[in-house]
C-alpha cells in the first residue's frame, strides 16, 4: 500500500509540519480544516460562511486523493462556541444529508480567534469493483 500526502500549499502545513490529508490505500484521512480561503489566506467573519469554505477546502483535499464528500465515512467538529453549531446545520445538510457520517461535535479554542469552526473528516474510496 501507498501512503501519500496531500498538501494544500497552506503556510500552516509547513509551520507545523502537517498534511492537508493523508492517503493510506483506500483509506483518506483530511486534516482539522477550517475557513480559510487558501489561495487568498483570508478568512470570512460568519460562522456560516466559514463552514462553506470548509467544505470547499475539504472537498479539494478529497478530489486530490480521488475522493468526494460522498465517501466520507466520519466527521468531527470543533467549534469554540458551543452555542453557535446549530448555525451551521444547514450546511451540514447541504453537504451530508444523504451521507450521514458518524459525527461529533466538541468545543474547544481554534488556532487562531477568527476561527469560528474547524471540521475534519475520515472517507473511504468505494471499491470500483462489486462482490
Amino acid at each position: 500500500m501507498t501512503r501519500r500526502r496531500i498538501d494544500s500549499g497552506s503556510t500552516f502545513e509547513a509551520q507545523a509540519a502537517y498534511s492537508r490529508a493523508v492517503v493510506d490505500g483506500d483509506w483518506i484521512f483530511v486534516s482539522g480544516t477550517t475557513g480559510f480561503d487558501y489561495a487568498t489566506m483570508t478568512i470570512a467573519d460568519d460562522l456560516v460562511a466559514q463552514t462553506e469554505q470548509c467544505f470547499r477546502n475539504i472537498e479539494g483535499a478529497l478530489a486530490q486523493a480521488g475522493a468526494t464528500l460522498a465517501d466520507v465515512v466520519r466527521v468531527t467538529y470543533i467549534v469554540p462556541d458551543a452555542a453557535s453549531f446549530p448555525h451551521c446545520w444547514p450546511v451540514l445538510r447541504k453537504h451530508f444529508d444523504d451521507v450521514r457520517p458518524a459525527a461529533t461535535m466538541l468545543s474547544a479554542g481554534l488556532a487562531d480567534p477568527r476561527m469560528k469552526i474547524e471540521i475534519e473528516v475520515t472517507a473511504r474510496r468505494r471499491s470500483t469493483t462489486t462482490d
